[in-house]
């Protein structure tokens, strides 16, 4: 039986998750069919377009992404202090880019005159539209479902699109985090669609690349903003430098079909780490395959599991070896 999804989301042991949503029809999400000879390749702008559309609009940030031929990845960040910040206007205003609400919210937002009691209402309705704005259940249930309605309307058919549910991680510290980020970015080059992490079309690094030449990073992905420090701002634990040169070497070992090997003057994230380059690439070419559920360190991944009542610690082994 699927964990409930409110035992995997916890905030009160990490803002990062690994999302996976994936196509139930052999009918392509993104990509070419080679039966019929029609290429469903615009689809991979309606994923990508909503990504970034939706972080302007719920308090998620996207670490990575990566959108595939029948599935997409997405590393996400809930930025709990930013939605309390939000005053009840802001809410209600975010809410409706994306539904309607009430007739009392928008109301509201028009300005109109509110008497006590029905003001109490709409100020519980925006409560509960704060608390959606940074859950992962909503975030990927829009993007799934906006998708899931144009791809059906193209295709001339109905039914489901997507698998039932959405397959949901809980990243636990940095070396969980560093190593599904890149297990992401490089999702193009071990299904070899891709020779390059800087030409993976519709990637996050892709997104990065470019910018980086200049000494800048895109608006649109939580920013690297270098090693852990006290009075942090928020961003990616990491230097950016650090970790588009770990995908470099990554991509060309993996390319290249060199198991175990690294070149030499590996980046520091590694070794700050403690990851051998032999597990790296395990991790990086077999994640999915490896961890199931929450991945961290053995202290991590125990009190997580404690505090969200969950019995066993399913990658307990493989995080002890692989993260060593």
């Amino acid at each position: 039986m699927a964990t409930p999804r409110k035992q995997q989301i916890s905030l009160a042991d990490t803002p990062y998750y690994h999302c996976v949503a994936r196509c139930v029809r052999r009918a392509f999400l993104c990509g070419e069919d080679n039966v019929s000879g029609q290429s469903y390749e615009h689809r991979r702008g309606w994923v990508e377009d909503k990504l970034h559309f939706l972080t302007q609009v719920f308090a998620i940030d996207v670490c990575a992404y990566a959108v595939m031929s029948n599935h997409y990845h997405v590393v996400v960040f809930i930025d709990e202090a930013k939605a309390k910040q939000w005053s009840m206007q802001e809410v209600l205003e975010r809410w409706h880019l994306l539904y309607k609400g009430t007739l009392l919210t928008q109301q509201y937002c028009r300005g109109e005159h509110l008497t006590k009691p029905l003001l109490d209402i709409v100020k519980a309705t925006a409560e509960v539209y704060r608390k959606r704005l940074m859950k992962v259940s909503w975030f990927m249930g829009y993007i799934n479902e906006s998708i899931a309605r144009k791809a059906n309307q193209e295709d001339n058919c109905t039914g489901r699109f997507w698998e039932g549910r959405f397959k949901s991680q809980a990243l636990l510290d940095e070396t969980a985090l560093a190593a599904c980020m890149a297990y992401v970015d490089l999702n193009p080059i071990r299904a070899k669609i891709a020779k390059t992490p800087e030409d993976s079309a519709h990637t996050s690094v892709k997104l990065r690349c470019k910018p980086a030449e200049k000494g800048q990073q895109p608006k649109a992905l939580l920013p690297f903003i270098g090693n852990p420090r006290k009075a942090m701002p928020k961003g990616l634990p990491f230097e950016l430098a650090d970790y588009l040169q770990l995908i470099e070497l990554t991509g060309r070992c993996i390319k290249e079909d060199k198991r175990g090997y690294i070149e030499e003057n590996q980046p520091k994230i590694l070794s700050r780490l403690n990851i051998s380059a032999e597990n790296w690439l395990i991790i990086t070419t077999e994640f999915s395959t490896q961890f199931h559920g929450a991945i961290g360190h053995e202290d991590v991944l125990s009190d997580y599991c404690q505090r969200n009542k969950i019995k066993r610690r399913h990658n307990l082994s493989h995080c002890n070896k692989l993260f060593a």
